[in-house]
């Protein structure tokens, strides 16, 4: 996903975690992470990532193509050998400005 209407109109339907995963990404835009690195941010235990993606896949795949707000790289083209999860500079700037919207009390979708 590269359209910030559409990346908000994703953080409004995701969860809680999902959000919490995508604020994490949008803090250090445009370096990838292995999950366990993401996770231990956030203070989650292992394996809670593949958890969420798990949970939103249904959401992503049914009201948006398959697209995602954030990147992966692979264990074979990854600098770690292990997967990596990162967003760019304008997905993070599109997450940002959504929990914005939300804090503030925004009507969902209207960022």
């Amino acid at each position: 996903m590269t359209d910030a209407g559409e990346i908000a109109a994703f953080h409004d339907r995701c969860s809680d975690l999902m959000r919490a995963l995508l604020s994490e990404l949008a803090r250090m835009p445009d370096r990838p992470r292995t999950l366990g690195e993401i996770e231990d941010a956030i203070g989650w235990p292992r394996r809670r990532i593949a958890s969420v993606l798990g949970g939103v896949f249904h959401l992503r795949t049914t009201e948006f193509e398959g697209r995602r707000p954030y990147r992966f790289l692979d264990e074979r083209r990854s600098a770690s050998g292990r997967w990596e999860m990162w967003m760019d500079a304008e997905q993070a700037r599109a997450v940002r400005a959504a929990a914005r919207a939300e804090q503030r009390g925004a009507p969902r979708g209207s960022v």
